[in-house]
């Protein structure tokens, strides 16, 4: 019992670094009343490479008894997330983006348990028609629908993500496999940087908040959640993660200005209703 209050400790942290991410992101690419501090591509790639730089100060992979595991397909997914995240966010409000992230994430892990042979049960196959149609709902046409091109993005970002998370599964030493996947990405995002260097700036407003988005809501975020991870069973872990679109949803309002919407409201509780569903029924079984 004396490990309790530190995994709903930890376990509050992490949910928090999470909607931060989203948070910090849209605070530097399109703060209000303001013009933006740094563009998405110099965002991410200061968020990867000190992500980086503190996962491997903190886990250092490079010992021959780390178990870490470097991965080529991990860190093009996780560069891939990366970069889509940070553009999503030049339109997109928090909490639209961190919903359309979250249900794309785990949409693409169920879709992926179905096309390996895994039978969806009938609870399943309705949360996760659920969590579709809260996409639907979203992103339809309106006066308050987000962006299409953002909300296209930030789709995109989901997939890298729950891709990431497939090919991360059973890993003995997941932070240290972290911290090599994220210096990885770093030179992968650099390229994405230098494609469009010409384009590029940064105030110290915007660079500080992409290091604060590397290094805590990104770095220690994930050295966090593992060391949640240990208190918590597996369906816990899934559900708790339904908060994170409401706390960004929240943040966006108290600092960013956002307002919400009925639509939004609608599709939170179609999508993450749906996905608490499925998540449910899924690992009830294993």
């Amino acid at each position: 019992m004396s490990d309790v209050p530190r995994t709903v400790a930890l376990t509050a942290v992490t949910l928090c670094a999470f909607a931060g991410n989203s948070l910090l992101c849209r605070l530097a690419l399109a703060p209000p009343a303001a013009p933006a501090s740094i563009d998405a591509l110099s965002f991410t790639a200061l968020r990867i490479a000190s992500g980086a730089a503190v996962l491997l100060l903190l886990t250092r992979p490079w010992r021959a008894a780390s178990g870490a595991r470097w991965s080529p397909r991990s860190a093009l997914a996780l560069a891939a997330y990366a970069v889509c995240f940070s553009l999503a966010y030049v339109t997109l409000p928090a909490g639209v983006g961190a919903l359309l992230l979250f249900g794309a994430v785990q949409v693409t892990m169920l879709g992926a348990a179905r096309l390996a042979g895994e039978r969806l049960s009938a609870a399943q196959m309705v949360g996760l028609v659920a969590a579709i149609a809260g996409f639907v709902v979203l992103v339809a046409p309106g006066l308050s629908a987000p962006d299409p091109g953002g909300a296209a993005l930030m789709l995109a970002a989901g997939v890298g993500w729950g891709l990431y998370s497939l090919f991360g599964r059973g890993l003995r030493k997941p932070a240290a496999a972290n911290a090599c996947n994220f210096a990885l990405a770093t030179p992968l995002v650099a390229l994405a940087f230098l494609a469009q260097a010409g384009a590029a700036h940064a105030d110290p407003r915007g660079a500080a908040l992409a290091l604060v988005s590397g290094t805590l809501t990104s770095g220690l975020g994930y050295v966090a959640w593992y060391a949640a991870l240990r208190g918590l069973t597996a369906t816990s872990a899934s559900i708790v993660q339904l908060a994170v679109p409401i706390l960004a949803a929240f943040g966006g309002v108290l600092f960013l200005d956002e307002r919400p919407t009925l639509r939004l409201a609608l599709a939170s509780v179609l999508t993450l209703g749906g996905v608490a569903l499925a998540t449910v029924r899924c690992r009830a079984r294993e």
